[in-house]
């Protein structure tokens, strides 16, 4: 049950505040109409309760709201009301932050709500996507395959970024170890070398004096290079927060060798894929477009997407509209034509996604075998520069003793 604070008049003159458990709002001021109280405000305790923000076992992730979606098909598609189905994933959610807003949703739906309306009250959690398309799934009486849907998406999406994730790990965690390693060679080990250096007085060769000068000047400025760094990133960040500035930046990223085809397929791929479910799902085309694009974060991909719906909006086809953007692809604007001319657009939108997808794949595949070999080389060239200059001087005392 939840929990519900309230004020309440007992008399011309006596105000009662406290706290009562009730399935809804509605049956908590019937109850406290019962206590013989005139109910002045009523709400739920959590709006007011404090939840700690940097627990792990609070934040909702996106697996958790994709299990909680295929849970929730399942329940409605065995049979169950949605308001049982919504009291069942709330006993067994573990998470007390997600228990918390299936108990809103619940109370909202029992009290008379539409769901797409539960929904919508938690903006940060359930995407304007995921709203649109239970909404339609209300209007057609399908909500349970429109759920099944959202879990696919919600599925696929997830499968992109762990995969993304698992490609960059190797790289990542090399990247990590060679940086410390090389911190703590300049930091820590040189510096004790260099004492024994200069107490011997030998003359020094000029890959170790190079190493030496990089060790001191790490020492001694290291604080401010770590502090210019964090400023450009700073500086960097906001940049991106004016829509211009971002624009030329995202501009020149799709430009970029490789990594410009890899950001502009993705991007198209997921665009691809959000409209033609929200398609197949009966969301109206300037609606789904849209919210199509808010899930594209480029912004130069972005711009063309928002001319497309103005095209559309003036009375020009889909098919044309695309086929003025710049960053969309000749086979995509192809097979949109042959889509939209079919009637089946959907279905077109649904292929260029899987299309686009398969080479974001293989570019994924090349970039990973190409940057592991690549940071090896690197990362081992430096700390094998570093160690050949502090054993150079070893190995001529060796020789001159000799």
């Amino acid at each position: 049950m939840a929990r519900f604070i309230y004020k309440a008049k007992s008399g011309p003159n006596d105000l009662k505040e406290g706290v009562i458990e009730a399935e809804t709002k509605r049956s908590a001021i019937y109850k406290i109409s019962q206590m013989g109280y005139f109910p002045l405000d009523v709400e739920e305790q959590f709006r007011g309760a404090i939840v700690p923000i940097f627990s792990i076992k609070n934040r909702i992730t996106a697996r958790d709201i994709l299990l909680f979606t295929r849970q929730l098909a399942d329940l409605l598609s065995s049979g169950l009301t949605l308001v049982a189905s919504l009291n069942v994933l709330c006993r067994q959610t573990e998470k007390p932050k997600l228990r918390i807003i299936l108990e809103d949703m619940r109370g909202f739906v029992t009290d008379g709500g539409v769901f797409s309306g539960a929904l919508a009250r938690h903006p940060k959690i359930f995407s304007k996507i995921y709203v649109s398309m239970v909404k339609s799934g209300e209007a057609a009486g399908a909500l349970d395959e429109i759920l099944n849907r959202l879990a696919d998406y919600a599925d696929a999406e997830d499968q992109l970024r762990n995969k993304v994730r698992s490609a960059l790990a190797y790289p990542f965690l090399m990247i990590v170890v060679g940086f410390f390693t090389i911190v703590v060679l300049l930091a820590f080990v040189i510096p004790r070398l260099v004492s024994i250096f200069q107490d011997i007085g030998q003359e020094l060769p000029l890959p170790t004096l190079m190493l030496i000068k990089l060790s001191a000047l790490f020492l001694n400025y290291g604080w401010i290079i770590l502090v210019l760094s964090v400023v450009v990133i700073f500086v960097i960040k906001r940049q991106q927060k004016s829509k211009e500035r971002k624009f030329i930046l995202d501009s020149f990223k799709l430009k970029l060798f490789v990594a410009g085809d890899f950001i502009k397929k993705a991007e198209i791929a997921r665009f691809a894929k959000t409209l033609s479910t929200l398609l197949s799902s009966g969301v109206p085309m300037l609606e789904a477009l849209k919210i199509s694009g808010s899930v594209v974060e480029n912004e130069a991909v972005s711009r063309d997407i928002e001319n497309i719906t103005t095209d559309v909006i003036s009375g020009l086809s889909f098919s044309k509209a695309t086929a003025k953007a710049e960053q969309f692809p000749d086979f995509v604007n192809n097979m949109i034509v042959v889509g939209d001319e079919s009637g089946n657009l959907e279905k077109a939108l649904l292929k260029v996604s899987v299309s686009c997808q398969r080479d974001v794949d293989r570019l994924v595949g090349v970039f990973t075998a190409v940057l592991e070999p690549l940071i090896i080389i690197v990362m081992g060239g430096v700390v094998g520069f570093m160690v050949i200059s502090m054993l150079l001087p070893i190995f001529q005392m060796n020789l001159t003793v000799r």
